[in-house]
């Protein structure tokens, strides 16, 4: 179940064609937790009201060349503040400039205060963190840091290198997740995600490096190591407010039921997708053990996988702290703290299914930070999908800004928007 600030979309005007799934992580403080949803009949969910994006004339092309509604609380606004095609993750830099990701062209691109080039030339750059004054990229076979100096990044050190990616010899140019986050905890270690190759491919787990894992590098440097396991693709990575480190995972698609049978109305519904807090030598259970229920979600035996239970016993593992809908497709984690009535809390970016038979929506959550854990999904921005199920833009991440706005990067749309409250 899911609490209001709720989830089903409002129509919009027109809509653009469907696409495909997709995957980190932007600047601010603390997370929150997810819960399954069910499409339900279109009408705004409590407390957001339909708003017109605001485009200005110079950046109204396709798909916002025409009049789009965006789902958002009541009084506040939504407004493109840049294109860029196929954006994904964001962060903030010292100085006050918002950095964007764009792994399809290898780029690092200035948004604000004016769009310009940071870096080019990357393999896939994905995750984007700063720590001080010290820009981390993470890239599709690496992790790099950089001296952020006069809003240019110098001084390019690898600290993680030969990471999985489409070149990879063995791997023959299939990849589903090469894409990759990175975050750096208090003390100086950096964490960053390497995805599972494919939907099932259990091989991950035992491959050198590992895949379906989140890495460690340890405070002032030194070989990586697994911090998390069976963790199929944790592109959402974040530190809370209390230091503990969560990931938001896409989860395997096509489960059989437990039955052994691959029926779309199982599939729809199952497994959830995970948001879980990490500790050292964590288990989530890929490709063997699914979540299964509400949160916090005890995990069951995947029938295809582990048919009698002797690759991997799920009722030992602990049960996934939050959850959103099957299928949702979480992307970036940050934390941030909004007005009243959110406060702190997990800003998400909710890519939105692929292989739903009705599609679940894509959107920007927000799982509220009390007591030293998430609470449920509660929908922050909707409305990027009609009744008939095309959509014109698919969130990735959100951060919050130095001015108390939402910045929000779109790679359906080719946008960055600002929502701002009153």
């Amino acid at each position: 179940m899911r609490v209001s600030l709720g989830r089903r979309a409002f129509a919009v005007a027109a809509a653009v064609a469907l696409t495909g799934c997709g995957t980190n992580t932007g600047n601010p403080p603390p997370p929150a937790p997810p819960t399954t949803t069910t499409t339900t009949a279109a009408q705004p969910p409590t407390g957001l009201a339909p708003a017109t994006v605001r485009v200005p004339a110079e950046l109204a092309e396709a798909p916002l060349d025409e009049p789009r509604q965006a789902l958002i609380p009541t009084g506040w606004t939504i407004e493109v503040i840049a294109r860029i095609p196929k954006a994904r993750m964001l962060t903030w830099a010292p100085d006050g400039a918002l950095l964007v990701s764009v792994p399809s062209t290898g780029q690092v691109l200035k948004v604000r205060p004016e769009q310009q080039t940071v870096l080019e030339g990357l393999d896939q750059p994905h995750g984007l963190l700063f720590a001080g004054s010290t820009l981390y990229v993470a890239e599709s076979d690496q992790i790099d840091t950089y001296d952020y100096v006069d809003g240019r990044a110098v001084n390019r050190r690898t600290i993680a290198g030969d990471l999985p990616d489409a070149k990879s010899p063995d791997l023959h140019g299939a990849y589903a997740h090469a894409l990759k986050s990175v975050v750096v905890g208090s003390d100086g270690a950096v964490y960053f995600s390497i995805g599972s190759t494919g939907n099932i491919s259990a091989e991950d787990r035992t491959a050198d490096p590992p895949r379906a894992t989140i890495m460690r590098v340890p405070p002032g440097g030194g070989p990586p190591e697994p911090f998390a396991t069976g963790v199929r693709n944790g592109t959402g990575l974040a530190f809370a407010p209390d230091g503990s480190l969560w990931t938001a995972v896409n989860n395997r698609d096509n489960v059989a039921d437990p039955e052994g049978r691959v029926v779309q109305s199982y599939v729809d519904e199952h497994p959830p997708e995970s948001i879980a807090r990490l500790t050292p030598g964590r288990e989530l259970g890929w490709p063997y053990c699914n979540p299964d229920g509400a949160p916090p979600a005890a995990f069951i035996r995947d029938v295809q996988t582990n048919p009698d239970g002797s690759r991997m016993d799920c009722a030992a593992l602990e049960p996934v702290e939050q959850t959103l809908g099957a299928h949702s497709a979480p992307l970036g984690m940050a934390f941030g703290e909004l007005p009243e009535p959110f406060g702190r809390g997990a800003l998400v970016g909710v890519h939105g299914s692929w292989n739903r038979e009705s599609p679940r929506e894509p959107e920007v959550s927000f799982f509220a930070w009390r007591d030293g854990t998430l609470g449920p999904q509660q929908t922050l921005v909707g409305g990027f999908q009609a009744d008939n199920s095309l959509r014109w833009g698919r969130p990735v991440a959100a951060v919050t800004g130095p001015d108390g706005a939402v910045y929000i990067s779109d790679d359906f749309a080719g946008a960055v928007y600002r929502l701002a409250p009153p």
